[in-house]
């Protein structure tokens, strides 16, 4: 079996056409869709019965919604039946509701704008699938500027941000404004090699899952100010 095939996913939305049109772009690249839901309950009812490596959650979902959902699949320690965490692609339309970011923090691995081509949904749910982050530059921008404020110390998702070193915090905040692992390696003087190790321990030490969980750290930390120049852009995994 394909590592395409053996993907396994569960689609939550209100819609039932976008449901059928995303289960049969996906099927049709050898993606199996488990199970599909039209609210919240649903969905985790959904993942805790099929344990599928990707959910694409819908935001906006009578009853219990995408967030509150997003909170409760991820509080579950349970893996994937392939011993992967679950991972979870937020569905959202363009006017970017401020719900997209509070899953984001709940530990949600990216967003999708609903008006997707079938080869970036595809290709979103195999990146996330890996392990990678997937936020759009310019939406992940708009997102960052217009929601993430300062939280408050005991809120901070990631801890204490003294554990790191000065070039590990130098690190993090070229990560939040959307620096590649090479753009970093670039702008520090650095090997793509020692990069990955410096976002590596980064995450290891603030108990980071991923660069969607680092930005979010960094803009309410206020290590990283919404509209500073070189706002956030695109994203990539620890590994890349």
């Amino acid at each position: 079996m394909s590592a395409a095939a053996a993907l396994r996913v569960v689609v939550a939305d209100d819609q039932a056409l976008v449901r059928s049109g995303f289960r049969m772009i996906l099927a049709a690249d050898g993606i199996d869709v488990v199970a599909e839901a039209a609210g919240g309950d649903e969905a985790c009812a959904a993942v805790r019965r099929t344990r599928p490596d990707v959910v694409l959650m819908d935001i906006r979902m009578p009853g219990l919604d995408g967030l509150e959902a997003t909170r409760r699949i991820m509080a579950d320690p349970s893996p994937a039946l392939d011993g992967r965490p679950c991972r979870i692609i937020i569905l959202t339309t363009f006017d970017l509701d401020h719900y997209v970011y509070e899953a984001l923090n709940a530990g949600a691995s990216g967003f999708l704008l609903k008006d997707v081509t079938p080869e970036q949904l595809v290709a979103a749910v195999r990146l996330v699938s890996a392990g990678d982050a997937l936020l759009a530059p310019t939406i992940t921008r708009r997102l960052v500027e217009r929601f993430a404020r300062p939280a408050p110390a005991e809120r901070a998702p990631g801890g204490d941000l003294s554990v790191l070193t000065p070039r590990e915090l130098e690190v993090l905040r070229l990560l939040a404004r959307g620096m590649s692992n090479a753009e970093l390696a670039a702008a520090l003087t650095l090997s793509v090699e020692t990069v990955k190790t410096h976002v590596t321990r980064i995450l290891t030490k603030l108990h980071l899952r991923d660069r969607v969980q680092a930005v979010v750290l960094a803009y309410e930390t206020a290590l990283v100010t919404p509209g500073a120049p070189g706002g956030a852009g695109a994203l990539e995994a620890p590994g890349s």
